[in-house]
């Protein structure tokens, strides 16, 4: 397990490309053992081209958002391979999207293997973290205070050492998204970075939206 710390994820703040995924809504998901393109099949994902670099794929999730009259059918992923903990991952990045919070699709992907993800609804002060092993939701949360899942207390001394609070009060000098970046990496061996996000070529699917409820 590696020492990350909030600390280390500090970069967030000043990123403008990361600052893209803040204000209007991201998804960070990493899953061991799959390639890209199985995780985009087990997300039902439509193929496109690769998009070299965060900018292309920003600039092709713009267009596929500008190209619906109302409300979007579909939002963009993008994947790629990664080193970490115990072998490749793959890193697979959305802004606007819900994959990585989909409880089927994340069980789907965490067979056999470990699934982590996090993320940001935009505007509104929305974050979540899950964590997933062998299809079964481990530990998620939105306040680190309040956690479910089937093992929600096993995280709680890793939080405490990133910089999260599993039982009280928040700590006003941690930030923490950047604290939430730093567990993801304790779990997964994954170093997220500023660069790694911009230079990575990521494989893109096209993801249908869920079917809205009936009532």
């Amino acid at each position: 397990m590696t020492s990350a710390t909030a600390a280390d994820y500090g970069w967030i703040r000043s990123s403008s490309l990361f600052a893209y995924g803040l204000e209007g809504g991201y998804t960070l998901t990493l899953v061991r053992g799959l390639s890209p393109a199985e995780l985009l099949g087990v997300a039902g994902a439509e193929p496109r081209e690769t998009c070299e670099g965060v900018r292309e794929l920003i600039h092709e999730h713009t267009e596929i958002m500008f190209g619906y009259e109302d409300w979007p059918e579909s939002f963009l992923v993008g994947a790629f391979t990664v080193p970490g903990e115990g072998g490749d991952w793959t890193l697979a990045l959305e802004f606007g999207g819900d994959l990585g919070t989909r409880p089927t699709i994340m069980e789907a992907l965490s067979a056999g293997t470990r699934a982590v993800s996090h993320s940001s609804n935009g505007g509104k002060p929305m974050d979540f973290f899950h964590w997933y092993e062998d299809g079964e939701l481990r530990t998620t949360f939105e306040w680190p205070a309040d956690r479910t899942g089937s093992t929600p207390d096993e995280l709680n001394a890793v939080m405490r050492e990133v910089g999260l609070n599993p039982t009280g009060d928040e700590d006003p000098d941690v930030d923490r998204k950047a604290a939430v970046l730093a567990l993801t990496e304790r779990l997964t061996g994954v170093r997220v970075t500023g660069q790694l996000l911009a230079d990575a070529a990521y494989q893109t699917g096209e993801v249908p939206e869920e079917p809205a409820a009936e009532w």
